[in-house]
């Protein structure tokens, strides 16, 4: 079971020490993983408006590359009315994002509940084009990552973690980045809630971008069979940045994807996830010719109704992340698999 916590712990000063003297190994990195609590567990806060959810539900899902902005954020998702919101890229205490709970201003703007689970315990600022938008010289918590909101409480809740072996942090990856230190890796979110037609289980990821496909196929596989295990039966919508085509430019083609043909094997529908590509110039990603489709959803037991790209500008034409928001509605179907 996943502990549930109003409050994530923060990380020592002895940690921290640990942490930036461990041997860049796999091996280290699992054992950091376990002695930082925050790492291993869920929070959640805000306010649920209704008790149930109808049969036919609107979710959205979107990699918010940090956050900078959570009201106006919440405010172009308002036209959508979403149920459900499944978040990446989150910031809770990074100075990049004025150490705001961004998810908890984000919720709190749409009037609804949450769970925050950490991808990753950031040690520094983040990058070049970060830099600026930082309010402080440290980060007051240091957490980023994936978050599931909801108009209804969660009746049970999950973190799945992808990666423990430190696909940012070893020195054994080729992937490690010595500019942004951090422990921690992909993962997932899974919680129930109930509909009229039932409990449905939502999910909320993101799969590696510094890797191949087969990498993702498999953290995908691992997903679908912890979710079994956690919701046998129920219906489920997952949604999230899967980093489809993340490949070494210029191959950014998403159709070499196996995760989509495992999925599919498994009784799963990509269909509820809108056309086109989910990329934009932002202000930290500031990159006009990364033209590329990332984020998806696929549901099984659910029938998909209505789609949509949401483009990620506020109401200024400021971009609001680096991905666009998807958004679809499914029907529950009362039988389950």
């Amino acid at each position: 079971m996943t502990p549930v916590l109003p409050l994530l712990p923060d990380v020592t000063d002895d940690q921290r020490a640990r942490i930036l003297t461990a041997p860049r190994t796999a091996r280290a990195h699992r054992a950091l993983l376990a002695e930082l609590p925050a790492m291993n567990a869920v929070q959640t806060g805000g306010i649920a408006s209704a008790e149930t959810l109808p049969a036919s539900i609107s979710v959205v899902a979107w990699n918010v590359e940090r956050c900078l902005f959570p009201e106006n954020s919440a405010a172009l998702l308002a036209p959508f009315a979403p149920d459900i919101v499944l978040l990446s890229e989150v910031d809770h205490g990074m100075a990049r994002t004025a150490q705001r709970h961004t998810t908890e201003a984000m919720a709190q703007a749409m009037g609804m509940t949450y769970v925050y689970g950490v991808e990753f315990h950031e040690l520094d600022l983040g990058g070049p084009t970060e830099r600026p938008f930082c309010t402080d010289t440290v980060n007051a918590h240091g957490w980023h990552g994936n978050a599931i909101l909801s108009r209804v409480p969660f009746s049970r809740l999950s973190m799945l973690r992808l990666d423990d072996h430190g696909h940012w942090f070893s020195s054994d990856e080729l992937d490690a980045d010595p500019d942004q230190p951090r422990v921690g890796g992909r993962m997932g979110l899974l919680a129930v809630v109930p509909t009229e037609a039932g409990d449905i289980c939502v999910v909320s990821t993101h799969l590696e971008s510094n890797a191949d496909a087969a990498h993702r196929a498999g953290q995908f596989d691992k997903l679908m069979a912890a979710i079994d295990d956690f919701a046998p039966g129920l219906p489920v919508l997952i949604g999230g940045d899967l980093n489809t085509g993340n490949h070494a430019p210029p191959d950014f083609d998403h159709r070499t994807e196996s995760l989509f043909a495992n999925a599919i094997a498994q009784g799963y529908d990509w269909s509820p996830t809108p056309d086109g590509v989910t990329t934009r110039p932002s202000l930290i990603t500031p990159h006009p010719t990364r033209q590329m489709k990332l984020d998806w959803f696929c549901m099984r037991g659910m029938h998909p109704v209505d789609k949509a790209l949401i483009p990620a500008l506020g109401t200024d034409y400021r971009p609001l992340s680096d991905h666009d928001a998807i958004w679809c509605r499914g029907q529950v179907l009362r039988e389950s698999r």
